[in-house]
């Protein structure tokens, strides 16, 4: 983004220019019906059949696919294309669900880019990878809107199961359980199961309430019950969950958001991403969404990047994203970045927060000192904002595990290769594991694995 340039270095500038450049504040109604309905469109349209079919006649159908193996879940890749190619849409979309019973999703929000795509091989003979991610979006749409369920549930074993959390890895594990003939019961905090496919990104990624019509496919296997209003550590506990089912799945997520530990963090118009998403994904009317002109987002990964986008979706007039060190470092995929450029975001890099600044108990602006790699420069300048945007990543909260005797490692839970715990008859799997990688592909790969070992437990 090139050098910087030092916008103010004392507090008396600081306070004046903030007084000069005062913003209307934080407002909703910025934008016409039609401008929030253009905004929060499908980002990517889907295929129509012909153009399907054009692209996948374009993959090789390689033998050794090196898209199957950086796919997180093992779906074979050159099967489902060429399924496609013959006209077979819902073989193709049993294919994928085979691996990724979420592979609806995960076709409009996986990094793809950076997965499968990256290594076909297609980029080696034209510079361009088959359009993988939305080749498997047009097959799970085909079979979802049939109505056909392609999995049965084998006979009832009488074992039954508990899933804490009913986000992707608790439902990839739900599922495959229910297949073997396992009851299984889901206990969910929220209003709504899905976790952060529900509450976590942006809607112009999943426009038309899919992951709830996702879920309810993924319930129509039967033999899953979901018990809404109910957290671990609020009313419900582990212990007896233990006792009362014969294995118990946890698919917590990252309850807890990390704070800047900044003054004035406590100031009107600082918010959490996350809770911020989770409104407008929530928010069927985004005119009733407040929103400041001038926007603040401070972090580098995929929600800085999912706020701040959306922020200029709603009106926001000048949207930064700012991050403490360089384009190299930053954990948002150069596909995100390019999104957030190409919306109108400005991407300051090398500059870390030491300071929120206030006016009559609003936030005014951030102070923001530049970074050399080795640490602050001393050089400091501020970004005038009436909202900032707190994306510096999330956090798991332990505490609900209360005396369970689960281990933890690095703060999160402790896991070996078939998703179990310290504790016997509990597996665990998703972002509250040790080592999670914050995808959903890779939650629905740890539920799949868990439920398979649960399996095998339960019937040896």
């Amino acid at each position: 983004m090139g050098t910087l340039r030092l916008i103010y270095t004392t507090n008396r500038e600081v306070v004046e220019d903030m007084d000069k450049h005062r913003v209307s504040g934080v407002a909703a109604g910025r934008l016409t019906a039609e401008e929030y309905s253009t905004n929060f469109s499908d980002i990517h349209p889907p295929l129509s059949v012909h153009e399907a079919l054009v692209e996948a006649q374009r993959c090789y159908f390689c033998h050794d696919a090196p898209c199957m193996t950086a796919c997180p879940t093992s779906i074979d890749v050159p099967l489902f294309i060429r399924q496609i190619a013959t006209a077979n849409p819902k073989g193709s979309a049993h294919t994928i669900f085979k691996q990724n019973i979420i592979g609806g999703m995960c076709a409009r929000v996986c990094p793809t880019e950076t997965l499968c795509e990256e290594v076909c091989v297609r980029n080696e003979a034209e510079g361009k990878p088959v359009r993988i991610g939305q080749l498997q979006r047009y097959a799970t749409d085909v079979l979802m809107e049939s109505g056909e369920q392609k999995f049965s549930r084998a006979a009832a074993t009488g074992k039954i199961i508990a899933v804490v959390g009913g986000g992707p890895a608790g439902l990839a594990c739900a599922h495959r359980l229910a297949m073997y003939g396992h009851d299984v019961t889901i206990f969910e905090a929220r209003k709504k199961p899905g976790g952060l496919n529900e509450y976590g990104l942006a809607a112009y990624k999943t426009p038309g309430d899919f992951a709830q019509r996702e879920i309810q496919y993924i319930l129509g296997i039967g033999g899953i019950e979901i018990r809404y209003g109910a957290g671990l550590g609020d009313g419900l506990e582990l212990n007896n969950l233990v006792n009362d089912h014969d294995a118990v799945f946890l698919g917590l997520g990252m309850g807890g958001v990390n704070a800047l530990g900044l003054e004035g963090e406590d100031l009107d118009g600082v918010v959490d991403a996350i809770d911020y998403i989770a409104d407008l994904r929530q928010t069927p009317d985004k005119a009733k969404l407040a929103v400041g002109r001038r926007v603040v987002v401070i972090g580098g990964g995929m929600t800085a990047v999912d706020i701040a986008v959306q922020t200029k979706r709603l009106g926001a007039e000048d949207v930064s994203m700012v991050y403490r060190r360089g384009r190299e470092q930053l954990k948002a995929s150069g596909y995100e970045q390019e999104l957030a450029q190409t919306s109108g975001v400005q991407i300051r890099l090398w500059a870390a927060p030491v300071r929120i600044h206030g006016d009559g108990g609003k936030v005014a602006g951030v102070e923001f000192e530049y970074q050399n790699g080795d640490g602050g420069t001393g050089e400091t300048f501020v970004l005038p904002a009436d909202q900032v945007f707190k994306a510096i990543g999330q956090k798991f909260l332990p505490a609900c595990l209360g005396d369970s005797g689960v281990t933890l490692k690095g703060g999160r839970i402790a896991i070996d290769e078939e998703r179990r715990t310290s504790v016997g008859n509990i597996w665990a799997g998703g972002d509250c594991v040790d080592g999670g990688e914050d995808l959903t592909v890779a939650s629905v790969e740890d539920g799949k694995l868990a439920a398979e070992s649960i399996h095998r437990g339960l019937t040896a």
